[in-house]
């Protein structure tokens, strides 16, 4: 139904323009809000150090996981590369193992470089049992006993089978000894020697007796193998190095591509580093845990064999190999080695690799 009213006549302004009511106008549309959109170096130093903390360490711990199952993709290659590396950390632990063993032989060495003192004529036993008493108070003396004339008589009647003509003696011949054990410690040469010149000066004491020819010998033998184990150990630790070194710069040559657009887009020379360190390390932690279990198996089997010798010559020696504290030493040191090893290698190659 159409309405009656007359249409509202067109307005028209001076000009001849027309108009229209302001209500009759079109609202115009408001134009589009603009965010402002922060660069990321802002937000990144909004950033708590807790957040921070937090995407650090989840890196690394990506970066260790996927590390560790990459290697497991290769079980051959990493199982050969963990062999060669427990080889080359073994043969050291092995002779770090039976010098251990060596030092409970070295008890029975204690008696080769033991300072006979004997006591003049006409010493006392009250006299002797003091000079005993503060001989055994020295810091560099681990024992002292003291043996009367009467007993050193008796011991030679019965080791000598010169027992009855020792009977037909008139007075006993033979003075008080007090024998001295120097501490291992302090066992050697120099400290044997103003040990002696102690003991000499001592106005009780007659002779001191000590073979000292033995003791260089023990001790030039001893500095000899020292010094032959540390040099085999570094030999080999480099070996391990440049074992470790080529297998991550052949990592770094098939990962290169994905280290060019890690680049690209921002990635750190640090950020890139970090899984190939962790290779590294578990390459060297593989080759410790690979080589203590060797070192464990290879004493075991000499066990039996060493303390049946041993019973022969009436000695009480048994074999013994790493304990639980030395093996996790040896593996500390292997996951050390391979962690040098890797950061020398990336830090050679990954500058090579660079976005152009």
């Amino acid at each position: 139904m159409k309405s009656n009213r007359p249409a509202k006549p067109e307005r028209r302004n001076r000009m001849g323009a027309s108009t229209t009511s302001r209500a009759d106008r079109p609202r115009r549309e408001a134009p589009p809000r603009v965010e402002t959109v922060r660069p990321q170096g802002a937000v990144q130093s909004q950033m708590s150090w807790r957040d921070k903390f937090d995407a650090w360490s989840a890196h690394h711990s990506n970066s260790a996981i996927e590390s560790l199952l990459r290697m497991f993709e290769t079980p051959l290659q990493s199982a050969m590369t963990w062999l060669v590396i427990a080889i080359a950390i073994a043969l050291p632990a092995a002779l770090f193992v039976v010098f251990n063993n060596l030092q409970q032989i070295g008890q029975t060495w204690q008696d080769s470089s033991q300072v006979s003192v004997f006591l003049k004529k006409d010493i006392t036993a009250t006299q002797a049992q003091d000079l005993r008493g503060r001989l055994a108070q020295r810091p560099d003396v681990l024992q002292a006993n003291y043996i009367s004339p009467e007993q050193a008589l008796a011991e030679f009647k019965q080791g000598s089978g010169l027992g009855e003509l020792a009977n037909h003696l008139d007075e006993n011949p033979l003075p008080g000894v007090i024998l001295v054990t120097p501490k291992m410690v302090e066992n050697t040469p120099a400290a044997l020697a103003d040990l002696q010149q102690t003991l000499t000066a001592n106005p009780l004491v007659a002779d001191v007796r000590l073979d000292m020819l033995w003791v260089k010998r023990l001790h030039q033998f001893i500095a000899l193998a020292e010094r032959f184990v540390t040099a085999l150990a570094g030999l080999l630790a480099l070996g391990v190095l440049l074992v470790i070194g080529n297998t991550i710069r052949m990592a770094i040559e098939n990962r290169r591509d994905e280290i060019l657009v890690v680049k690209l887009v921002g990635g750190t020379d640090a950020y890139v580093r970090r899984p190939f360190l962790y290779t590294g390390l578990w390459f060297g932690v593989g080759g410790g845990i690979v080589a203590a279990i060797l070192l464990g198996l290879g004493f075991w089997w000499l066990a039996a064999p060493v303390a049946q010798l041993a019973d022969l010559y009436q000695s009480s020696f048994r074999l013994q190999g790493l304990g639980f504290i030395e093996s996790l030493q040896l593996i500390l040191f292997a996951g050390v080695t391979g962690l040098i090893g890797a950061w020398i290698a990336v830090a050679r190659h990954l500058y090579q690799i660079q976005p152009r």
